[in-house]
């Protein structure tokens, strides 16, 4: 009996002891349930809308590369139109390979750590190895959606350059200098300030482009143009536009799909994507107004030329500061655009002699670095949290270091740039010879014509003249 007594205290204890550890167990369940919800809730999803619009805001960046093929081949000889457009449209291809191949990781992938740290991505992500199925950080978007927006842009800056040396240059010697340019110039300059490098550290600003894009390209259009040389009869013969409806029409293109390039560059359809869409528009239409009225007053008529170069130079200089400032800032940045952008075309390029064809450097360089000190004056964590504020919001360290940076393009753009125009041509001769400048780039670079009529026009009996002349 006492020993049954015994066994059944024994069996109570055991039971308090089981409930006890199993209670215990439970809390513990409980306990970290939270963490795990929470857990699950940081994880980072793909939202539909925001990919949406990155991949349409892609496409609208595509559209102005063909766009800008237009823009110039306008305002160039019909003799040198199809050339002129040429050079935009190939660039699509060439560089939508050198992008997906090794452009991508040289621009951010991880920092290269055997090189100078932050100048250069190392090739961790080389042929977009790694990408698929991946986020890109701090976004809801895949990263494979910012691969292909970023490859836009990397098509289109290289393009710009071109209409610095128009109607002079082999289409060899163009495609081997556009494929080492992006490598050793645009891909440093968008790691430097996009992809956490040097620039990036520094605190500097760029929110669509101005430095990584128009101050780059501008700088190297300039140094480029001067390198060739300028045009035969430049300065002593009429150069004019053959077709200023397709350079209105390139206009119209590149203001759309800047809408793109600047709101796209929110990475989301967002508040910020609003922002920087009324930013880029408030400064377009100020630009246009503004260069429009310099020259009605320097020269008595207002231009359609004009109007379209006024929109453009408007866009360049908003680039840099679209997500950072707000409206009416974004208003004067346009008004100042347009009147030094102006200056720098009908004063400036007159005055140093310089042949920039199509104005890469008046309107790219000058507008890109006027937007790119602006972002440095009227930037504000009001519009953008992300970003810093500005000399007029109280803080002159983010001024510093938009000049710094604005330093580093025009030096890696312009240094770049003579480096390898001597690679190049020491390969293959740049400049076509004068008879071939004479007769023009679409028949003696690719046997072909824009116009048919161009055979029986005016035109064709001066290059028999010239031709005459020469002989």
């Amino acid at each position: 009996m006492l020993y049954s007594l015994a066994g059944k205290k024994e069996g109570k204890i055991y039971m308090k002891k089981l409930w006890s550890v199993f209670l215990s167990t439970f809390m513990l369940l409980l306990m970290m349930t939270p963490i795990a919800f929470a857990a699950t809730e940081e994880v980072p999803k793909v939202d539909s809308g925001d990919t949406a619009w990155v991949l349409i805001s892609a496409a609208l960046v595509f559209i102005m590369t063909p766009g800008l093929g237009f823009f110039y081949g306008g305002m160039v000889r019909s003799k040198n139109v199809l050339t002129t457009i040429m050079h935009s449209f190939f660039i699509v291809g060439l560089i939508s390979v050198e992008w997906i191949i090794l452009g991508y990781t040289m621009a951010f992938g991880d920092d290269a750590t055997g090189v100078i740290p932050g100048i250069i991505g190392s090739l961790d992500k080389i042929g977009l190895a790694g990408t698929a199925g991946q986020i890109w950080t701090g976004t809801s978007i895949p990263e494979l959606a910012f691969v292909i927006f970023q490859c836009m842009f990397a098509v289109i800056t290289p393009a710009l350059i071109t209409g610095a040396f128009a109607e002079r240059v082999k289409f060899k010697a163009y495609v081997l200098f556009m494929l080492l340019w992006t490598i050793f110039i645009y891909n440093p300059m968008a790691h430097m300030v996009w992809g956490g490098g040097k620039l990036f550290e520094l605190g500097a600003l760029d929110f669509a482009g101005g430095l990584v894009i128009h101050i780059l390209s501008g700088v190297s259009g300039l140094t480029l143009c001067i390198l060739i040389g300028k045009r035969r009869g430049y300065g002593k013969l009429p150069i004019l536009p053959h077709h200023l409806p397709m350079t209105v029409l390139g206009a119209a293109l590149l203001w759309f799909g800047w809408f793109g390039f600047n709101a796209g560059s929110a990475l989301g359809a967002n508040e910020l994507a609003s922002s920087a869409f009324v930013a880029t528009q408030a400064a377009a239409a100020m630009a246009t107004v503004s260069w429009v009225f310099c020259e009605w007053i320097r020269n008595g008529k207002p231009t359609t030329l004009g109007a379209a170069s006024g929109c453009i130079a408007g866009l360049v200089a908003i680039t840099p500061a679209a997500g950072f400032v707000a409206p009416i800032p974004a208003v004067i940045i346009g008004l100042v655009a347009g009147a030094v952008c102006y200056f720098a075309v009908a004063v400036l390029k007159n005055k140093l002699g310089y042949d920039d064809s199509l104005d890469a450097f008046g309107v790219h360089g000058i507008g890109g670095t006027w937007g790119a000190l602006a972002t440095g004056l009227w930037a504000t964590t009001a519009v953008n949290p992300a970003g810093a504020d500005g000399l007029f919001y109280g803080d002159g360290n983010l001024l510093s270091a938009q000049v710094i940076s604005i330093i580093v393009a025009y030096l890696l753009g312009s240094i770049g740039t003579f480096i390898i125009y001597k690679i190049v041509n020491a390969i293959t001769p740049f400049r076509v010879s004068e008879a071939e400048e004479i007769s023009g780039l679409d028949i003696v670079e690719h046997g072909e014509r824009g116009y048919s009529h161009s055979l029986m026009t005016g035109e064709s009996l001066g290059v028999q003249n010239d031709l005459t002349k020469t002989n």
